[in-house]
């Protein structure tokens, strides 16, 4: 801390921008922002496109505008962009993800900020990946792990594959999830459930981007298989595996396809009223969509991976294929108190924050 009348400059650079209308990195800087001390002056580097109500600041952060998409191929141009801008004028530089670690190097020359790098999951691992893509991630994260100050892993089963291919001792910080809980009315809860078709009815709930990895095809066949009512939110139009999916499974009356929801409220009504959480992530570190879960008391059912494993304490339903998650399903485990509990010691903001600040 460079004294009491003088705030630590940090600068974001790997997020779409904020507020937050798209994924877990959003979400991170979002509420690092509104929970900031008065000790911290954020800025934070936003996507134009992305991004369309233009604010100049967002809870005491500047914010400011790069030309460029932040997902897909021009996620390298956006990340190298920003950090080019956070050259000068600031004491820290967050960089979430390692999409322009290439470009870290460079900035340690020129810059004398000290660089975080939170590196998500192990990103090239990502069955949707195809081998140059892979190779590329693999390279960013070797070179984030030799030229970054401090790397902050989101999972234990992310910080021992870095202790183990690496030998860093990552720092251990999660994600919150408590900004899910909202306070709804029994009529805007009956509206939005009619709206997407389940009001009145018992229902399991899955949110996730429609990937391979999220074992979506796997969650729909069972669910199917067995005549249960499911609600999957995500981005149907996504890729050509969604699209599939989509259409594969858009005409069953106990499925409900429902394109990606980013409204907090709407969100809290679905989650509340659930009678299941079904995550099927089987790559990536701690995933947001399960933290916020958990704070909502219901049972959850999660593929098993050890990234899962960690974020639920080993108390949530595992299954690894459809015969496990059949089981599960004509037997939900009532684990949703000691999850919510887990949840409310482990996955909250003010925590989150204080934990990231305490690294500046």
């Amino acid at each position: 801390m460079k004294g009491h009348q003088q705030k630590t400059r940090v600068a974001i650079v790997g997020s779409q921008g904020i507020p937050a209308n798209y994924g877990g990195f959003e979400t991170l800087v979002e509420n690092l922002v509104i929970h900031a001390s008065e000790d911290v002056e954020y800025t934070v580097f936003c996507s134009a496109s992305e991004q369309p109500s233009k604010r100049s600041a967002y809870h005491g952060a500047e914010l400011k505008y790069l030309p460029v998409k932040s997902h897909g191929p021009s996620s390298v141009l956006y990340d190298v962009w920003s950090m080019a801008h956070a050259l000068r004028g600031f004491d820290t530089v967050l960089v979430l993800g390692v999409s322009g670690a290439l470009f870290i190097p460079v900035l340690k020359l020129f810059s004398k900020a000290h660089i975080i790098v939170n590196v998500d999951g192990i990103e090239y691992q990502r069955d949707k990946w195809n081998y140059a893509a892979r190779t590329f991630l693999r390279t960013s994260l070797d070179v984030s792990m030799r030229w970054a100050d401090i790397i902050v892993a989101d999972n234990p089963g992310v910080k021992e594959f870095l202790r183990q291919r690496y030998g860093i001792d990552a720092h251990l910080i999660a994600y919150g999830g408590n900004q899910a809980l909202r306070e709804t009315t029994p009529e805007y809860d009956k509206s939005i459930l009619e709206r997407i078709g389940v009001y009145g009815r018992d229902y399991n709930l899955a949110i996730c981007r429609i990937e391979p990895e999220n074992h979506c095809r796997l969650i729909l066949e069972t669910h199917r298989d067995l005549n249960r009512e499911l609600v999957i939110v995500g981005n149907w139009q996504h890729s050509r595996y969604s699209r599939e999916l989509f259409e594969e499974f858009s005409d069953i009356p106990t499925i409900k396809l429902v394109n990606f929801i980013y409204n907090l409220d709407e969100l809290h009504t679905l989650r509340s009223n659930a009678s299941c959480y079904v995550h099927g992530h089987g790559a990536g570190g701690t995933n947001p969509s399960l933290v916020e879960a958990m704070h909502f008391g219901n049972p959850i059912l999660a593929y098993d991976v050890i990234y899962n494993r960690e974020t639920t304490g080993g108390m949530a339903g595992f299954f690894n294929d459809k015969s496990s998650l059949r089981q599960l399903l004509k037997k939900v485990p009532a684990n949703g108190e000691a999850l919510r509990d887990y949840a409310r010691a482990n996955y909250n903001w003010s925590s989150i924050a204080a934990a990231y600040e305490a690294l500046y």
